[in-house]
């Protein structure tokens, strides 16, 4: 797997385990956490076919112009430029993760892929688990929500490696409230493995993918983007769920063609961004309010430090209550 190009700022390596006593038995579903788009986009392996999700204009775009036409396409796929390990480092603790096949692959081999193929699963897995063993009070939620060309047999093969890459650190479904790091931190788990198909009903520590909301505003418009986040957050949530807001720009075809040689970053992200972190610092983590707040190239803007802030107003607010 490719290193990382971006790089991590190590404050907030140690971040759940650095909160106040009076924040451990808030359930995380309550607090808020920065987690990234895309997770595993920092490497795009442009040597790969295209991903089986892409629609038949893009294969064909890319049969006619081979590499230089992969080359365009890692410009706006790619959505972060940090590892798993770096990220993790830095204080992300959600994943948004894509698993596909590969078109007649006879290893059957698992890869992370957002158009273009990425890095193996295992990498991936393996990486971070290295973390947290040296962290052992952190905890990470793993959210697998698009599969792509996976049969029965690939589920089968993923969940077997998720048990062999984290064994005892897998925490077992229970009511979302229940989930408080005072919890987790008694029974030595640290990973939460969300699971978007019916797989997720056959296997303990498989948490149903319908228990991580994560509305999607598919607008390449910041004003519009801040009104969804604020009604999706405002109309939150089913009772009992963790949720995510997706602070998330999406390109239209069009804006694209404008700015095909720009890439993602220079011609969405950045000129978006002091909109976007105004509203993540109006914020509050809380039954009513923000819960996992996802972004692109978490690098920009103190986006992870802003959202692990918003959890000191939770002790701000217990002092007003102790007060009155």
């Amino acid at each position: 797997m490719a290193s990382s190009h971006g790089r991590s700022d190590l404050r907030f390596a140690d971040w759940m385990a650095s909160l106040p006593q009076s924040m451990h038995t808030v359930p995380l579903a309550n607090m808020a956490i920065p987690g990234s788009h895309d997770s595993f986009s920092f490497y795009i392996d442009e040597a790969s076919p295209v991903g089986p999700e892409q629609p038949e204009t893009v294969q064909n775009f890319v049969s006619v112009f081979g590499t230089v036409a992969k080359k365009l396409m890692r410009k706006w796929l790619a959505t972060q430029t940090m590892n798993f390990t770096s990220q993790l480092e830095a204080g992300i603790r959600f994943f948004d993760l894509r698993i596909s096949t590969k078109p007649r692959d006879p290893d059957n081999e698992l890869y992370f892929a957002h158009g273009l193929f990425s890095a193996t699963v295992r990498e991936g897995l393996e990486q971070i688990t290295s973390f947290l063993s040296a962290h052992a009070k952190e905890v990470v939620f793993l959210d697998f929500n698009h599969f792509y060309g996976v049969q029965n047999l690939h589920h089968e093969k993923l969940v077997a490696m998720l048990k062999e890459v984290f064994g005892e650190k897998l925490c077992p479904v229970v009511f979302a409230q229940e989930v408080t790091l005072k919890y987790l931190w008694e029974k030595e788990y640290q990973v939460l493995v969300f699971y978007h198909h019916p797989m997720a009903l056959e296997v303990p520590f498989l948490w149903p993918g319908q228990m991580m909301p994560a509305p999607w505003a598919n607008t390449t418009d910041p004003e519009k983007l801040v009104q969804f986040l604020q009604a999706s957050v405002t109309d939150r949530r089913r009772k009992g769920t963790f949720f995510v807001s997706q602070v998330v720009l999406t390109p239209k075809a069009s804006t694209v063609m404008k700015g095909v040689a720009s890439g993602l970053r220079e011609t969405i992200t950045e000129r978006a961004l002091p909109g976007m972190m105004q509203w993540i610092r109006s914020q509050r983590p809380g039954e009513n309010g923000i819960n996992i707040i996802t972004a692109d190239f978490v690098e920009l803007g103190e986006f992870i430090s802003a959202v692990i802030s918003l959890n000191y107003h939770h002790l701000n607010e217990d002092e007003d209550d102790d007060a009155t």
